[in-house]
């Protein structure tokens, strides 16, 4: 280093160093007693080998038949999501005063119950393939989808976290749904209620909030955001419906924002792109924002104006 670095690097360390001393949600150093991002990041993986066990490949599982190895993974995921989740309940204000093996019975409860729904979960898994497969004509195969598209891999670990997040796990059903956002650009808290056969094409940019209802058989592309029409009140907005209801059959286009906690789509409608939606419309609407005039600059090329013939949507 040098000399002026030498000179003041001690006085920079302590002034650090004192400043942890304040009290602050940011000064904690207990860096054992919260749930562990990496262990996270590995149980999800673990959990995709057990979901799709011909798709995900361990070269540490030295293992020569589907029984075994599924056997030792399960073994993995309950011993390790049961660590983290005993870790998370610390965080839970309803269980303030309970004892370390009051905490770990819970989370042995939580680990059972989650584990006895992967059954569910692959089933609700397998009808997103088969969405993405059957609506995007550029999927080659299924086995494609599986392998590379980041779409099911966000909606895989939303399905995981959900689970988790309904029994009242705090911190860690999110710790999940990040991990998959930072790898995918897809944001879908784990709190969403989302349907079977749910499609999301390209996903870069899709936001969708903790209150928000999906159905059946619903389609969202880039860019979509299912959100809260303000979020003023703060922390008093806690358990409140903030986010929209999407019902079954529903497509809703690129960049389309659809706001508010009285917010239904009914069935059977599409949502045109751009638009930005925060009142409910009935089964069956299509919406779409009116083609805009362009204009072109360059000899002999006058403006285009969009005419009726152009609007094929409902437009409100």
């Amino acid at each position: 280093m040098g000399r002026l670095i030498c000179d003041n690097i001690s006085e920079i360390i302590s002034d650090i160093v004192s400043d942890y001393e304040k009290g602050r949600p940011i000064d904690k150093q207990d860096i054992f007693g919260q749930p562990d991002r990496y262990m996270v990041r590995e149980i999800i993986d673990k959990l995709n080998r057990i979901v799709y066990a011909g798709y995900y490949v361990d070269r540490t599982y030295r293992i020569y038949n589907t029984s075994t190895t599924i056997a030792s993974l399960t073994e993995d995921v309950a011993y390790n999501l049961n660590k983290q989740i005993t870790l998370a309940l610390h965080f839970d204000e309803n269980l303030k005063g309970k004892s370390e093996e009051e905490l770990q019975l819970i989370a042995e409860d939580y680990t059972v119950t989650f584990m006895k729904k992967i059954p569910e979960i692959r089933e609700y898994l397998d009808t997103d393939i088969e969405a993405l497969y059957v609506g995007d004509p550029a999927a080659e195969s299924k086995d494609a989808i599986i392998i590379a598209y980041p779409g099911l891999f966000a909606i895989s670990v939303q399905r995981y976290a959900h689970v988790l997040y309904q029994l009242g796990v705090p911190i860690l059903p999110r710790v999940m749904t990040e991990h998959a956002h930072s790898r995918t650009g897809i944001d879908i808290n784990p709190g969403a209620t989302i349907g079977k056969y749910f499609f999301i094409d390209h996903g870069t940019g899709v936001v969708v909030g903790e209150t928000t209802v999906i159905g059946e058989n619903v389609k969202i592309y880039q860019g979509v955001t299912l959100g809260a029409l303000s979020t003023r009140g703060g922390r008093g907005l806690i358990d409140k419906k903030r986010h929209p209801t999407i019902e079954d059959n529903v497509t809703i286009y690129s960049g389309a924002s659809i706001l508010g906690g009285d917010t239904v789509i009914g069935k059977g409608s599409v949502i045109g792109g751009n638009v930005f939606l925060t009142k409910s419309v009935p089964a069956g609407t299509k919406v779409h924002v009116a083609n805009q005039e362009l204009q072109f600059d360059g000899d002999g090329i006058k403006s285009v104006d969009s005419g009726k013939e152009n609007e094929w949507f409902y437009v409100i």
